[in-house]
């Protein structure tokens, strides 16, 4: 994971004074480091019964669409309030520095889909565990969340407590 930790860089006092964030451009900017990710991903779910993957906006979108991909899954975008065309349901969560709204579409989940929630980012856990919410207020069960990046020190995955994670590169 050292060669997707230096592909990471630090942006200071961005999106406000005294956040750190993790920019991961770069990675994404290198195909190989990015082929590297996806499959690192979704390695533990590869002989698991999951039907879809779900990716919260915006790199989730990056990160869950080519794990859905290579999964040979249907993806299904979590987004931001007035994004999506159709009947939508939503939960609202606080985060770091803000409050925010996920919404998918009333039919994205079935009942007996079974869901990989893929996100780049678990900071407090705010949009992770709004995204569980969220598949399962439409009936879907959450079958685990991955992501790239793991910000240990803000202790998200306590809010995930129900839920198995799985993060590449930990902070």
């Amino acid at each position: 994971m050292d060669r997707l930790r230096k592909k990471i860089r630090d942006i200071s006092d961005f999106p406000k004074p005294g956040i750190v964030f993790k920019d991961i451009t770069p990675l994404i900017k290198d195909p190989a480091t990015l082929r590297l990710t996806v499959h690192q991903l979704l390695q533990p779910f590869l002989c698991r019964n999951i039907t879809a993957v779900a990716g919260m906006e915006a790199r989730g979108f990056i990160f869950g669409s080519l794990v859905a991909w290579e999964l040979g899954l249907p993806f299904v975008p979590l987004r931001k309030p007035g994004k999506l065309p159709y009947e939508v349901e939503s939960v609202s969560y606080d985060l770091e520095y803000g409050s925010a709204t996920l919404e998918a579409h009333i039919d994205a989940f079935n009942a007996d889909d079974r869901i990989l929630l893929i996100d780049d980012l678990l900071a407090t856990g705010g949009t992770a565990r709004a995204s569980c919410e969220l598949v399962e207020k439409l009936g879907a069960t959450v079958e685990a969340c991955a992501f790239v990046v793991e910000l240990d020190f803000l202790k998200g995955r306590n809010l995930l407590s129900n839920y198995e994670v799985h993060s590449l590169v930990h902070f």
